[in-house]
């Protein structure tokens, strides 16, 4: 099925799926574990729509293509437009919901990409690169710095973080996007992952979540 924005209660949020804001280097540890600097504003990039699918359906990974990576992430489901320079209140305001994505990336493809100084969309923003799960809606999401992000591959814990350790946290994110690529209804921003990322393979099996307040299987096929 086409992906739709869903909440946690199974009803549709009547919103088109726009593009995916993404913020590379969020924690530090994950920067660290690259081998990538620390940066000192929040580094970002854009999937398209295209890239979107439901995270609850079997994950299909590109072949031919090098190893595709998991990085586990918290995802800011956009409600009311922002662009230009915004306040932490009509920030706080347009979060409509919270939820899980999955950016998968092709790591050899953009070890190859960095080195030339090329842009990453190649091994970021292929069909399929953005898995999304439900999302909760904001008023039950709690304190948005300090919600606990997991990941397990087949049972072991291989993602274990908390938005507390953001370099840059998530309304302050949507601040800074605002002025750059104006955010609208139905648009997502994915917020960084903790360490711990690794290679997927077929049969795997992942359960991610925040914990107390959703989670979402899913499976490599």
């Amino acid at each position: 099925m086409p992906y739709q924005h869903r909440f946690a209660d199974g009803s549709l949020a009547n919103l088109p799926m726009g593009k995916v804001v993404c913020v590379g280097r969020n924690y530090a540890e994950h920067a660290k574990e690259l081998n990538n600097p620390v940066p000192t504003e929040p580094l970002l990039f854009i999937k398209p729509a295209t890239a979107v699918v439901n995270m609850a359906e079997s994950l299909v990974l590109p072949t031919g293509r090098g190893a595709v990576h998991y990085e586990t992430e918290i995802a800011i489901l956009i409600g009311e437009t922002l662009s230009g320079a915004v306040s932490d209140t009509e920030a706080e305001a347009a979060i409509l919901g919270v939820g899980l994505a999955l950016d998968l990336t092709l790591r050899e493809l953009q070890d190859e990409l960095k080195a030339k100084a090329h842009p990453w969309e190649r091994a970021k923003a292929f069909d399929g690169a953005c898995p999304l799960s439900m999302f909760v809606r904001r008023p039950q999401a709690g304190d948005l710095t300090a919600l606990p992000l997991q990941l397990k591959v087949n049972g072991e814990v291989r993602q274990d973080g908390t938005s507390a350790d953001m370099l840059t946290p998530i309304v302050t994110l949507l601040r800074h996007i605002a002025p750059v690529f104006s955010l609208l209804p139905g648009d997502v921003v994915i917020t960084g992952t903790p360490k711990g990322v690794g290679e997927l393979h077929a049969g795997d099996e992942l359960e991610a979540s925040i914990p107390g307040l959703l989670t979402q299987a899913t499976r490599v096929v």
